[in-house]
């Protein structure tokens, strides 16, 4: 397991969130943008390809760090170029200043994460880690697909996915069939009404009809959780 700075917490109820593929974020280069359970994240990678999740937040004036880019094994803020470290996430250069060392307690805001199976986890919550992400591996010959991005709430992801005919695995993970091809999923709670589905699957025809039964299933579960919402009461 691989962590990024020190852990900070975001919930009291420590728990594994899968943000993303890791063939997303190239290392030394690629700055990209996550949530999970509301928390607005950076994920980006060291030039010796560990992950960093951090807050998406420059302490100095707070700028989104997904505006910035990769320097030197440093994540700099596009606003005033303030760089901090892989790993330590210590602020090391403030370009306004470049003869002075910036105190050793100026840091981004870091949470622990770790790479398994394909995918960057984040850890969020008070307490530390027990262990390592769930594993997942991918069965032989299969590959992700791509992410769903739905506007409905994880819980009625479930309800929708098992309504669809999917299985529940366990944990993150879902089972399941894009048209005659098995599939797998991986939720994500990213905000309360979105969620994520990183799919996997070892489709054996053509990708442009996988992508499009992906495109299906997403209307689908956002159809069946729509339908499955209380409705609102209209006042006269």
């Amino acid at each position: 397991m691989t962590a990024a700075g020190a852990q900070s917490p975001a919930t009291d109820r420590g728990e594994w969130f899968p943000l993303l593929p890791g063939a997303e974020v190239a290392p030394a280069s690629d700055v990209v943008g996550a949530f999970a359970r509301g928390q607005e994240l950076v994920v980006w990678r060291a030039a010796d390809g560990t992950p960093q999740v951090w807050e998406n937040r420059c302490p100095h004036r707070s700028v989104r760090l997904t505006l910035g880019q990769v320097v030197d094994n440093r994540l700099s803020c596009a606003y005033h170029g303030w760089s901090y470290a892989a790993d330590s996430a210590r602020c090391e250069r403030i370009p306004a200043h470049p003869d002075r060392t910036p105190p050793a307690n100026l840091c981004a805001r870091t949470f622990t994460c770790a790479e398994r199976d394909g995918t960057v986890w984040a850890w969020l919550g008070a307490d530390a880690p027990a262990a390592e992400p769930p594993a997942h591996p991918l069965p032989p010959g299969w590959a992700p697909l791509r992410t769903l991005s739905l506007r409905c709430s994880a819980a009625m992801t479930r309800l929708a996915l098992a309504a669809l005919g999917w299985r529940h695995e366990g944990g993150a993970l879902w089972s399941g069939r894009l048209g005659d091809q098995p599939a797998q999923a991986l939720l994500l709670e990213a905000q309360s009404e979105l969620a994520m589905l990183h799919l996997r699957c070892g489709a054996a025809g053509a990708l442009r009809d996988v992508h499009a039964l992906a495109r299906q299933l997403r209307a689908d579960i956002e159809s069946q959780a729509g339908a499955a919402a209380p409705a609102t009461e209209v006042s006269s």
